[in-house]
């Protein structure tokens, strides 16, 4: 069993607060442990700096170590509960090792694709949706999963260097090239190869890996994903403008430079541990840039509201107990689900009922213990539980990232910073409205207009749930549903750094358990950053009711509670706590740019929801990416990554599909299209415009045939024409109009025409086109005579 881990993009910024000392109501000094005297700055969330982190990394300076605490106590994951009662596909069971020598590298680099999210025997969605075989199932579908693996098992032993195409094929017998084509492109676009910050990599990435130029994407957001999708989109050849809100990149990943009385840190006040390193793209980013990760290690000793450790043995029977719990909730949840559809209930009322028919933790420290394992468990969804889907709560486990849980020495922000790296970022763009329609897409930021061929919307949860963002045309009513459906809650920090280290180093993290039910995720859970922060730094929880009511306190309260936990468990010890130097409390649900931490399974949604939430709008015009439409990894700073991977993979399929579309009509027009005759002599020509008046009508109301020029490198033609029936009086007003751009304009959003190729016209305008043949016919005729 391991301890709690924060998965979560837990957020936020903050802005100092330099009126915040507090009273110091027991000025006796340190010579007792529990007195407040708090002179350094305590900030509250919500600064727009983004404070530069110092690479180099002071020794700590461990002048009172704490004297070894209670027998160390392995915690479980803050998740994965149920995954017995989850198929998982991408581990089969009662599978035989190998014995050969390729059979074992074949198995071997199986397991890697599984680590990064490969089912082990068939294709994944997005393979299939590529055509990356002719056929799904028999051998080239199982030659092509080999090659497949080979590659990526490849490009992930030397994650430094750009994997060629070339290179790919060395290991691989000629005949396969096509499945070698089709797995080294399925991989380069969807971002399991050649991405990340080293060198080599960025060097490649600033060009269109394959010389291709492409659309105008808007991206709002500089979050995690946002930045992401904007690397990967530039090396596919589009052009990408993000628009951040914020006076820094990073969103929900923030790093806060902490320093005084010769002590600096840097504190992850927002998204902060690497859950999982296996197949994780942040253990890329971080062999890439040689930055060392500090495994979390498994022991969480818990300490009683008047300092004593916890009995082990009551410990031990408690944490039985309340696996036991949701072992019985998974087991009626999944009778309910098969009896009754769509039959759903909280989480917490479930286990409670099971908590008093079973008669568990009735005693005083037993009952605290059991809150403890609760408060944890709406830390890992940053909900109460209450709140939380008895059916679907869990449902991401399945896909969790093995391997060790780990921090990065100097934060996220590391990170943050070299993946904004030469990205056209306009800070300070807060964005209020995007308006989407056949023609492409305009954003409206900060008093501009940006205008792009598609656009990529990263914002949070929170801020769709809020309504910040007009979309015009409304989203559609199922998106509208998942966005209210889905949970989207609240975890809160307080990180404080001290002139030097009492807690000791042997662990990184201890917790502390409370009388009061209510506020069980008050300060329960405490992280030491000692070891890779730079310098003494604690870090503590605030999740469930009390991360709510920790928004309403001052932050100079909030420590002041802070430190009476610290001094109730280390003064019995006869360990000073002395004051912070600096302390940084965040504010997540208050934040505009957020509303909240991360994303959960709220009662009545599911894992649909996510998805949902991943669709585009507006005929592939309006994408959207970020924790929450990532059903695999919700709540993690490597579903926001992946995610951003995943739409930028998604804005080419449609871009390509777009080009193809556009080439196919410019054939079929060129080939067969005799109207080319009609237009050699219009009624009307303006700019890009002609136009044919029917010639047995002069009504001013009559048909008219509009045809419109496109001009384009990508067209076999070099340009191709779209039609559209429309009244003479129209056509006129559309003449009046300066400009190409404005004419488009007023022909589809006041006129309502939409523009066609040669086939798609109605059978008023084939009339209309007889009507004018028959008619030059004669004139001709008449010439002639």
């Amino acid at each position: 069993m391991e301890p709690p881990h924060d998965t979560s993009e837990n957020p936020n910024d903050v802005v100092s607060d330099d009126d915040s000392s507090p009273e110091n109501t027991n000025p006796e000094g340190h010579e007792n442990p529990n007195t407040t005297t708090l002179d350094p700055p305590i900030s509250d969330a919500q600064d727009e700096s983004s404070d530069p982190v110092p690479d180099e990394q002071p020794q700590n300076t461990n002048l009172n170590p704490a004297e070894p605490g209670p027998p160390a106590r392995r915690r479980r994951r803050r998740k994965r509960f149920f995954t017995e009662l989850i198929a998982n596909p991408s581990f089969p069971k009662n599978r035989r090792p190998r014995v050969s020598g390729l059979a074992k590298e074949m198995d071997t680099e199986a397991l890697i694709a599984i680590s990064v999210g490969f089912p082990v025997d068939s294709l994944t969605e997005e393979e299939i949706e590529a055509n990356v075989v002719s056929r799904i199932g028999g051998r080239e579908q199982a030659n092509y999963i080999v090659v497949r693996n080979h590659i990526l098992a490849r490009w992930r032993s030397n994650v430094s260097d750009w994997l060629t195409r070339e290179h790919a094929l060395a290991a691989i017998r000629a005949e396969h090239k096509n499945l070698v084509d089709a797995a080294y492109n399925f991989l380069l676009e969807h971002g399991y190869i050649n991405f990340g910050l080293s060198p080599a990599v960025k060097e490649a990435k600033l060009k269109s890996f394959d010389g291709v130029e492409r659309a105008n994407v808007v991206i709002v957001g500089a979050g995690l994903s946002g930045l992401v999708a904007a690397r990967q989109l530039v090396s596919m050849g589009f052009k990408v403008v993000i628009l951040e809100g914020r006076m820094r990149p990073g969103g929900r990943v923030k790093t806060r430079k902490m320093k005084g009385d010769g002590v600096v840190a840097a504190a992850d006040i927002g998204g902060s541990i690497l859950t999982g390193i296996n197949g994780n793209p942040f253990g890329v980013l971080a062999r890439q840039m040689g930055l060392p990760l500090h495994k979390v290690r498994d022991i969480c000793p818990l300490y009683l509201p008047d300092g004593k450790a916890v009995d082990a043995d009551v410990d031990s029977r408690i944490e039985v107990s309340f696996n036991k719990l949701l072992d019985r909730v998974c087991k009626l949840r999944h009778s309910m689900i098969e009896e009754v559809k769509s039959v759903d209930v909280p989480l917490g009322t479930a286990l409670e009922a099971f908590r008093n028919v079973y008669k568990v933790a009735e005693d005083s420290q037993e009952s605290m213990l059991l809150n403890w394992h609760l408060a944890n468990l709406e830390y890992a969804n940053a909900s109460l539980m209450a709140n939380l889907s008895m059916a679907y709560w869990d449902q991401d486990d399945p896909y969790e990232m093995g391997g060790d849980h780990c921090f990065i020495p100097a934060g996220n922000e590391r990170f943050v910073r070299a993946l904004a790296e030469d990205l056209p970022i306009f800070y300070g763009r807060t964005v209020q409205s995007i308006r989407y329609g056949i023609d492409g897409v305009k954003v409206y930021a900060g008093g501009q207009e940006f205008c792009g061929n598609m656009a990529l919307c990263t914002v949070p949860l929170g801020v769709l749930k809020k309504g910040s963002i007009e979309f015009v045309p409304e989203l559609p009513q199922r998106k509208k549903d998942a966005i209210q459906r889905l949970g989207f809650g609240l975890l809160n920090k307080v990180a404080m750094l001290f002139p030097y280290n009492f807690w000791g180093g042997e662990i990184d993290t201890f917790g502390h358990l409370t009388e009061d039910p209510s506020m069980r995720g008050e300060f329960f859970l405490f992280y030491s950053y000692s070891s890779m922060s730079g310098g003494p730094l604690l870090v503590a929880l605030v999740a469930g009711n009390a991360a709510i009511k920790f928004e309403l306190m001052s932050p100079v309260e909030s420590v002041k509670r802070v430190l009476n936990i610290l001094r109730g468990i280390f003064h019995p010890k006869g360990i000073v706590v002395p004051d912070p130097v600096e302390a940084v409390c965040t504010r997540w649900g208050k934040d505009r740019f957020t509303y909240g931490s991360y994303s959960h399974v709220a009662i009545g949604s599911s894992e649909d929801d996510y998805d949902i939430l991943a669709e585009s709008v507006g005929d592939d015009r309006v994408f959207f990416a970020g924790e929450a439409t990532n059903k695999q990894y919700p709540a993690t700073m490597h579903g926001a990554f992946l995610s951003g991977m995943r739409e930028a993979a998604n804005l080419l399929r449609v871009e390509r599909r777009r080009s193809l579309n556009l080439s196919k009509v410019s054939n079929n027009i060129e080939k067969c299209d005799s109207l080319n005759k009609l237009f050699e002599n219009p009624d009307l020509t303006f700019g890009s415009f002609s136009a044919l008046y029917d010639p047995h009508s002069d009504d001013i109301g009559s048909h008219a045939l509009i045809r419109v020029k496109f001009q384009g490198d990508k067209l076999d033609s070099g340009h191709l024409y779209l039609y559209g029936l429309m009244m003479k009086k129209q056509i006129i007003q559309l003449s009046e109009v300066n400009g190409d751009g404005n004419r488009m304009n007023l022909l589809h959003r006041n006129f309502g025409v939409k523009l066609v190729g040669r086939k798609g016209l109605s059978n008023i305008g084939e009339s209309l086109i007889s009507r004018i043949k028959a008619a030059k016919t004669n004139q001709n005729a008449g010439d002639k005579s």
